[in-house]
């Protein structure tokens, strides 16, 4: 190192007394010693406790994270950081008792705001010290300028030590594998059961395309760990979350088994009115998927993180709502009360749709199963122009009915699962496909102004219509008039998959919003398909 360690004056490591102290919390000397890690003085904490920070915060006035260096930060660009590495002997729980240690991001131009990270047991935490030693950095890093205790950008859990399978059952080396990451701001994501990063959540969406507003990104500004009890199959987190409009406590129980689980609660405090308040918000990117990709705008088939928005109503009915890449910003509202679920999917999972080594058909699905009384309010879809992958362009959320007034508390709960698909299948016939097209008749002159849409169900509800036997299409839009209706089975494929088709003739460039399932009397056979069209 070209720098040498400096320790703070609140880093217990040696001593009598601070042996003592150390013993009292469960963190054994020899376990520091051989880690490395430096730790501030031990401080009373419980979740009541955090809670009630953030309500006193909330009737504060707001401080933004202290900045450490902003112009050593800027010149750690993505080629510097990229060469920034935590040591895997440093990590927290490297030795037990957790299966699942905890290793350290580097702040950086790009991660510019540092977390607090604590570690706690028994109701006592202690803050891990950032010290530049924790990291791998080359000698002429703009890193080594960092000031001591600048803080870290975030953290992740790597997989487990005792050799939880890999996608094609290998056991994994926990060193080079993680499951969940925090890092900027509230983001936060996890792996899935496909071995693969795609989507992220966040705490807190606060204001996403409101006119005349500009978006307002609230940080967890500290962090807590607890100490998990060896055997434990899950690690609970803590969070801090602080922004000018609103303070909130967080606790995540997360478990790795098939995919990752996350059990979250929340206690929001409002310190201003807020216009569109986003609870359990998730975030992903859809550039263009094969039922409209501009002609030559890329060599692959599909690029997109999620391809749909999928819905369970509190009166449970099952909706699938496609995504799009519009011209303008728009944002859709499915009213509802008490919703069961719902989440940004990816339901697309042919290697041949996407062509690429990024693996976008492993990317993880993403569901939230509400818990306890949301009462009313309305799953929230925003989706923002874009013209690459890089950028993530669809926010899914729960906004709730009332306005969001300073002074508020909202308290909420649900469980966050990442998997590849919902976790909570139905029989019904679900979509697999929508394809759009010229309208009118095949062999005959195309009319003018009129869009043919045909939209594929699959699913056991389907394989059950006698031979002969057609489901009826039931369609209805906001504006515009149809024609040509009729449901087929698609030819020489599997049992119970159905297409059902119309045209649609609409006058201007307004969006039109379309709804079609099938039925057979008064049987429900398939979700309810919901699709935004953008007229030409």
């Amino acid at each position: 190192m070209s720098r040498r360690t400096r320790l703070d004056r609140r880093t217990v490591l040696a001593g009598a007394g601070a042996t003592a102290a150390l013993a009292a919390v469960g963190f054994a000397p020899e376990a520091l010693a051989e880690q490395g890690l430096k730790l501030g003085q031990a401080q009373d904490f419980t979740f009541d406790l955090l809670k009630a920070r953030a309500k006193r915060m909330a009737g504060e006035p707001y401080q933004a994270p202290a900045n450490p260096s902003p112009d050593v930060l800027q010149r750690i660009d993505y080629d510097a950081h990229g060469k920034i590495r935590f040591k895997p002997e440093a990590a927290l729980w490297a030795n037990g008792p957790s299966p699942w240690p905890v290793t350290f991001f580097h702040l950086g131009r790009y991660f510019q705001k540092p977390v607090r990270v604590h570690v706690a047991e028994s109701g006592k935490a202690r803050e891990i010290l950032y010290d530049e030693s924790y990291f791998s950095m080359p000698a002429d890093s703009p890193a080594h300028a960092l000031p001591a205790e600048a803080g870290f950008a975030g953290l992740r859990f790597q997989e487990s030590r005792s050799g939880h399978p890999g996608r094609n059952g290998e056991a994994l080396d926990w060193k080079r594998n993680d499951w969940v990451a925090f890092l900027g701001a509230s983001y936060f994501r996890a792996i899935g059961e496909l071995y693969q990063y795609g989507l992220s959540a966040r705490g807190l969406a606060i204001d996403p395309a409101v006119s005349g507003k500009e978006e307002e990104f609230p940080d967890f500004t500290h962090i807590w760990l607890e100490t998990p009890q060896p055997g434990a199959e899950y690690v609970t987190l803590y969070a801090l979350l602080s922004g000018p409009s609103v303070a909130g406590a967080y606790r995540f129980r997360m478990h790795r088994g098939k995919g990752v689980v996350m059990e979250i609660e929340t206690a929001l405090h409002l310190r201003k009115d807020i216009a569109r308040l986003g609870i359990a918000p998730l975030t992903s990117m859809f550039w263009y998927s094969e039922t409209a990709k501009p002609a030559a705008i890329d060599w692959r088939p599909e690029v997109h993180d999620s391809d749909g928005l999928a819905l369970w109503t509190g009166a449970g009915e099952r909706a699938w709502r496609p995504l799009n890449n519009p011209r303008h910003t728009t944002a859709s509202a499915f009213v509802d009360r008490n919703p069961r679920g719902f989440g940004l999917m990816q339901r697309d999972r042919e290697v041949g749709h996407y062509l690429d080594g990024v693996s976008y058909e492993r990317r993880p699905s993403l569901w939230v199963e509400t818990q306890g009384d949301w009462g009313r309010g309305s799953v929230q879809l925003i989706e923002i122009p874009t013209d690459d992958e890089i950028h993530d362009n669809i926010v899914a959320m729960w906004v709730p009915e009332a306005q969001a007034k300073a002074g508020n508390a909202y308290d909420f709960r649900y469980k966050l699962h990442w998997l590849a698909d919902e976790p909570f299948p139905s029989t019904l016939g679900r979509v697999v496909a929508t394809r759009l097209g010229n309208g009118g008749k095949p062999g005959m002159v195309r009319p003018q102004g009129v869009r043919k849409f045909m939209v594929e169900f699959l699913g056991p509800m389907l394989e059950s219509i006698p031979f002969g036997v057609k489901p009826e299409v039931v369609v209805s839009t906001s504006r515009g008039l149809f024609s040509y209706v009729f449901a087929e089975a698609v030819p020489n494929d599997m049992p119970g998959h159905w297409r059902a088709q119309f045209d649609l003739t609409v006058d201007g460039s307004d969006p039109v919003e379309l709804r079609c399932y099938l039925k057979a009397g008064e049987t429900v056979l398939t979700e309810t398909w919901m699709y935004q069209y953008l007229p030409f």
